[in-house]
């Protein structure tokens, strides 16, 4: 997990692309705000996920939102999310 992810903070929803190397974690905090991060995985990272926004900061008052706002931030997630929906 990043250091840009408190360890107090539980992550509820791990999101990845289609390729598995991008992922954005929606997290809950113990003072009931919610949140999320980007990150990456590249082989010179052995695997490792890395964080790749500042995105963590910003606080939400719903899982809800914090999913929108992932999606408005993320370009590959909204477009994940939307491609999901066309499965179901």
């Amino acid at each position: 997990m990043s250091g840009r992810i408190d360890k107090s903070w539980t992550v509820f929803d791990s999101l990845e692309n289609a390729q598995h190397d991008r992922c954005v974690d929606l997290f809950a905090r113990p003072d009931g705000t919610y949140g999320f991060e980007e990150f990456r995985r590249d082989p010179e990272d052995q695997g490792e996920w890395t964080p790749v926004g500042y995105y963590s900061v910003a606080v939400y008052a719903s899982s809800g939102a914090a999913l929108m706002a992932a999606e408005q931030a993320v370009a590959w997630l909204a477009e994940s999310q939307t491609d999901a929906k066309r499965r179901r």
